[in-house]
């Protein structure tokens, strides 16, 4: 080969700007371009003729192939050029370097001489002195001068190639004086020279002509726009596709998991409306089993995939949130987004907060609210784009309604751009609701199966007709003989009723008491036929199987009696798990027909052909027409019943109260925040201050001027203004010392601040009432803890609204107190429990020094927990208390909900710091009260503790054995699993270990 044959070197040029190519020639028009095609390749004579002494960089670089030109996609950087290929440029200018540099040995030719094997370095800077620098790019621009002065450096007599930045007079004066010295040193490299002048590139600034400064400022600044406008269409566009909005996979999902194939009409006009579409507030009302919740559901994805914000789910009781944290794990996996529980002790304040996916949270109407305030205090209320809120007729309902209230008014004070979805019963105010949300109004009547209503008096059953002078039509008498035996047991003819449509079809019974639910199932089991006991008889042994096994052998006499007939009661004394097992039988067909109180109809969808109505009356109350509309809403199962049918059993002295519960229109709804003397208005104001909402009684008045109680004051506040209530408020919470009010000198504006105790109290969600006596109870705590055992915790979280739901059996109380050790009587005795007092009571004896009431029944509670905690068996300490097992489980949960509460309490306060630790623990052991190894199974939704031993016992001993777990295998491995149910399992797995907070996040 040649010694002057030039190295194969590429050009590649990036540039935004698309270049003319067959435009006159131009210093950046490739050497190929410029030449018409010649000198692609190369011996020595061709190089001979276009390579003078003082040949150019781009002839050098451009001799073997082409320059590649870059697609107008890849034109990205303006007028910037960049050396690329494969990252070997600087490599190969080496090689080049030291071709030249054996060739220079080997002539032994003058540094001066003609030929093209002269000094390679030399020859390539001096090439660039005569390309002139306008319109170059501003990094080229630096590097032509740059070499330039080392250049004229060389040419005054030093072979080194200082670095650009350092050259100057002085110092080509030493180069000069030094001449001799610096030839006999080794030059230094072209490599080196051009990662030195990169470096200098990107630290120095350049001086770049007018023209090309204002094309990169043009450049740049369409670029800008047109990222700008990416962004806004990104945000504003929330089409993805033609399921609502939403990509064909959710509706797929929808079959796939729903087995829902097309939507009712009303429900594609609801999602297509204006206020829809334009993310305006909605109310929309509709009876009972008429779809509501599945066009929240779409709404919410909607939100989730394509706004890409986070939504809440409000849902009025546990065991739906749980239901629908369990139905909405499987599309959160295939959509990529979390569901999160927040109920009972579940839940993180503030939440998570995730970089790349949205959360779903579905909470109880207590843990929503101070979700929203940990939001709020965090600044990250603005992630929060949709909140949907079930039953929001509740906001009618007591305390519960207040919280509800409270939690609306923040965010649509705070953030106005979240939207808000209300599911509601018929209200007769709908009106007000609508002013207060700032919302539209969706009705309609629609019900997927035909309601018939119809009443009982005698033997005779009537139609309700509101149309009727009477509101009764005659329909027919009762056609079944009664014995007169039968008779007086069953005087209300129920048996009659039940067996018209029982075993083939489904009957609920809504009974006025959880005693009466009893009796009712024991007395129609008596005159059922036999035939009853064959119905589907394996499913109904497996169903015992099931409640003895999740009772630790012991199985309720009544339902070991009714359920091989295919009945069971159903409300609150049932266990968690006992209700959870009925409820499924129930809605698989093992079961057909079920005597319940009125908390049925609020909770989970248990619909039937036929619904009963036992007595016009809860307990001695009589019924409200929204209770009334929610029990019979139950009847009629969409896709299985043609016709609803509900019976009111009527006694000839309710005839006239029936006429108008079954025919007025319905109730109105009014707020509560001032129910139980201004509770609610009291915590709002204290977590305004708090949250620093609002700071003055002025802006406190400009909120609620946001409330429902604002819209409503004429009807609510009768004797004295909303303003004054609200002073006295604001007096009152000063005297408890949970908020100060500081007087400004200037203008005599009064500032609102919270105390520590105040912060305290609304963070971890503490009733004022009992917030003082919290403080109390844990001060007096700190000065002697038992830490030995657990019962001087289990007391200090004992619920104080529970006190009153118990009254001790003071035998038992003593026998538990007696077993006891001298440490933990002695700790009872601090708190003002002795056992001489407790001997006494047991005894019959006159105590003369009386002991709190309160102290005393909180104590009883407390022993009831703490043998939960040793024994972890709810039907053995029910037993022993003489309690019912349903209220042991509330105990359990209650105190679990309670004692998150006290330490979100504790943790605002530093006197209190060894209760963070302690509480922590305890909270988890209240949240499951199971052996600590079945802890991590429990955690899945929907996983009881029955089924954790199941799944342990099989294998599947930690979440992640769950998660990774194959539904099929599973089915197959754990008994009496339905398919079903096993990707539910896994699916929830999946979510909950997804859900726990990864450093990555």
């Amino acid at each position: 080969m040649n010694a002057a044959a030039p190295r194969e070197l590429k050009i590649r040029r990036v540039s935004c700007k698309k270049r003319p190519r067959d435009g006159p020639p131009t210093h950046l028009t490739p050497a190929r371009k410029r030449r018409g095609g010649e000198g692609a390749g190369g011996g020595a004579d061709s190089c001979s003729q276009r390579c003078p002494t003082n040949r150019r960089l781009s002839s050098v670089m451009a001799q073997t192939q082409p320059a590649e030109y870059c697609s107008d996609a890849e034109d990205l950087f303006g007028d910037y050029d960049s050396l690329l290929e494969d990252s070997s440029l600087l490599a190969k200018l080496d090689d080049a370097e030291q071709c030249e540099r054996q060739d220079r040995k080997t002539s032994k030719n003058d540094v001066h001489g003609q030929s093209c094997g002269d000094i390679l370095t030399d020859s390539i800077l001096d090439s660039l002195v005569d390309e002139p620098f306008e319109d170059l790019p501003p990094s080229q621009i630096q590097f032509e001068e740059q070499v330039e002065v080392v250049k004229r450096s060389r040419l005054q007599g030093g072979d080194r190639a200082s670095t650009p930045d350092r050259i100057g007079d002085d110092a080509r004066d030493r180069h000069t004086e030094d001449k001799t010295k610096r030839r006999s040193r080794a030059r230094r490299s072209v490599t080196d020279q051009l990662k030195r002048t990169m470096v200098c590139n990107g630290a120095v600034p350049s001086n770049v002509s007018r023209t090309a400064a204002l094309k990169e400022a043009v450049v740049s600044e369409e670029i800008t726009v047109a990222m700008q406008a990416m962004e806004t269409v990104s945000t504003e566009t929330t089409d993805l596709g033609p399921f609502f909005g939403l990509p064909s996979k959710v509706k797929d999902l929808m079959h796939k998991l729903r087995g829902i194939k097309s939507l009712y009409d009303w429900q594609e006009t609801c999602l297509n409306l204006d206020c829809v579409q334009q993310r305006k507030n909605l109310i929309y009302s509709l009876p009972t089993s008429g779809g509501k919740t599945l066009v929240a559901e779409i709404l919410i994805l909607r939100e989730l995939l394509c706004r890409k914000k986070d939504c809440l789910f409000i849902l009025p009781y546990i065991s739906l949130v749980q239901e629908k944290v369990r139905g909405l794990a499987s599309f959160g996996l295939e959509l990529d987004f979390m569901v999160e529980e927040y109920a009972g002790s579940k839940g993180r304040f503030p939440p998570v907060k995730r970089r790349n996916k949205m959360s779903l949270y579905v909470a109880t109407i207590e843990k929503a609210h101070s979700l929203v305030n940990s939001l709020i205090e965090n600044g990250r209320l603005d992630q929060l784009g949709l909140v949907v809120v079930d039953e929001l007729h509740m906001l009618g309902d007591g305390s519960r309604g207040a919280v509800i209230e409270m939690t609306l008014a923040k965010l649509l004070y705070v953030n106005s751009q979240t939207q808000i979805i209300g599911m509601s019963a018929t209200l007769g105010n709908i009106g007000d609701l609508q002013t207060f949300l700032k919302a539209e109004n969706y009705t309609n009547d629609f019900r997927p199966v035909q309601l018939k209503e119809y009443v009982k008096l005698r033997d005779t059953i009537y139609e309700v007709d509101p149309k009727e002078e009477d509101c009764f039509k005659f329909s027919r008498h009762l056609n079944f003989k009664y014995s007169s035996a039968m008779q007086k047991v069953d005087p209300d003819h129920i048996i009659a009723l039940v067996t018209e449509v029982i075993p083939t079809h489904s009957c609920l019974v809504f009974c006025p008491t959880k005693k009466n639910c009893e009796n009712v199932a024991v007395m129609i089991c008596k005159y059922l036929k036999g035939e009853f006991l064959k119905h589907r008889e394996a499913e109904k042994s497996v169903l015992l199987r099931e409640l003895r096994d999740s009772s630790d052998g012991v199985v309720c006499p009544v339902l070991k009696r009714t359920v091989p007939y295919g009945l069971a009661y159903h409300h609150s004394g049932l266990t968690t798990e006992e209700r959870k097992l009925v409820e499924e039988a129930y809605s698989n067909g093992v079961l057909c027909l079920l005597a319940c109180t009125s908390t049925l109809a609020a909770g989970i969808n248990l619909p039937a052909r036929r619904v009963i109505l036992r007595s016009p009356y809860i307990a001695t109350d009589f019924l409200k027409r929204s209770q009334y509309k929610q029990m019979v809403g139950r009847a009629g199962r969409a896709g299985i019943d043609t016709v609803g049918e509900s019976v009111l059993i009527l006694q000839d002295k309710d005839r006239n109260m029936a006429k108008t519960l079954v025919c007025a229109p319905m109730e109105n709804c009014y707020s509560n925040l001032m129910h139980e003397d201004g509770k609610g208005i009291l915590s709002l104001i204290l977590s305004l201050i708090g949250l620093d909402i609002t700071t003055s009684v002025q802006r406190v008045e400009e909120f609620l001027r946001g409330t429902l109680l604002h819209v409503q004051q004429e009807q609510l506040c009768v004797g004295r203004s909303l303003w004054d209530a609200v002073r006295q408020c604001v007096d009152l919470l000063r005297e408890k010392e949970l908020v100060t009010v500081t007087t400004s000198h200037r203008d005599k504006s009064q500032e609102l601040q919270v105390t520590k105790l105040g912060r305290a109290t609304f963070k971890g969600s503490v009733d004022l009432t009992f917030s003082d006596l919290l403080y109390k109870d844990l001060s007096l705590g700190l000065e002697g803890l038992l830490l030995n055992s657990y019962l001087h915790l289990v007391y200090l979280v004992t619920p104080y609204d529970m006190i009153t739901q118990c009254k001790p059996d003071w035998m038992i109380y003593f026998r538990q107190f007696t077993l006891l050790s001298a440490a933990e009587q002695k700790m009872s005795a601090v708190v003002g429990v002795p056992e001489s007092f407790v001997a006494r009571k047991a005894a019959g004896q006159t105590v003369k020094n009386s002991a709190n009431t309160a102290v005393v029944q909180r104590m009883y509670l407390a022993l009831v927990l703490l043998s939960l905690l040793r024994e972890t068996n709810v039907w053995s300490v029910a037993d022993r208390f003489q309690l019912s097992r349903g209220f042991v489980q509330t105990l359990l949960s209650s105190s679990s909900a309670f004692c998150s509460c006290v330490l979100h309490f504790a943790e605002e306060l530093e006197e209190f710091w060894p209760f963070k630790a302690l509480l922590t623990e305890l909270t988890r052991r209240l949240s499951y009260c199971v052996k600590a190894e079945l802890i991590p199974l429990m955690e899945v939704v929907g996983v009881m503790e029955s089924r954790a031993k199941q799944l342990y016992n099989a294998g599947y001993k930690t979440l992640t054995h769950l998660a990774n777990a194959d539904p099929a295998v599973l089915s197959k491995t754990i008994e009496n699993l339905h398919k079903k149910q096993a990707n539910q399992i896994v699916a929830s797995a999946k979510m909950t270990r997804l859900c726990v907070p990864d450093a990555s996040e």
